[in-house]
Formats: C-alpha cells, structure tokens, sequence
C-alpha cells in the first residue's frame, strides 16, 4: 500500500519521531509505513487520517 505520510509530515517540518509521538507509535513503526514495509491497522489509519485533517483514501491507496 503507498502512502503520502513522508510528504504531510514535512510538510509540517516534523521529524519521524515528532509524528510517532502524536501517533503514540515508535519511530520505527513510521518508517516503516512510510517506506511500505507496513501496512497500518484500521484504527492507526483513522488516528493518521484524523491528524493530519484528510480521509483515509487520500492519505492511504492501493498500488494497483
């Protein structure tokens, strides 16, 4: 799943720790959505969604 995470957190000029620290989710667990490696849970996606202002569709699409 391919994601706009990187480009909204800076965006704001947060680092990957400023944004896990709002998520309540480990630095490591940002990179790792931001570089596809994973794919968050529904209830992560609402919090990252709700966030940054957007829905889930325009932060979050399939790679088909």
């Amino acid at each position: 799943m391919k994601n706009r995470l990187k480009v909204l957190r800076a965006e704001r000029d947060w680092s990957q720790a400023d944004l896990a620290g709002k998520l309540d989710v480990s630095r490591q667990t940002v990179n790792a959505l931001e570089t596809g490696k994973y794919d968050p849970s529904l209830p992560l996606a609402f919090k990252i969604a709700r966030l940054f202002g957007q829905p889930i569709e325009a932060i979050f699409h399939d790679e088909a």
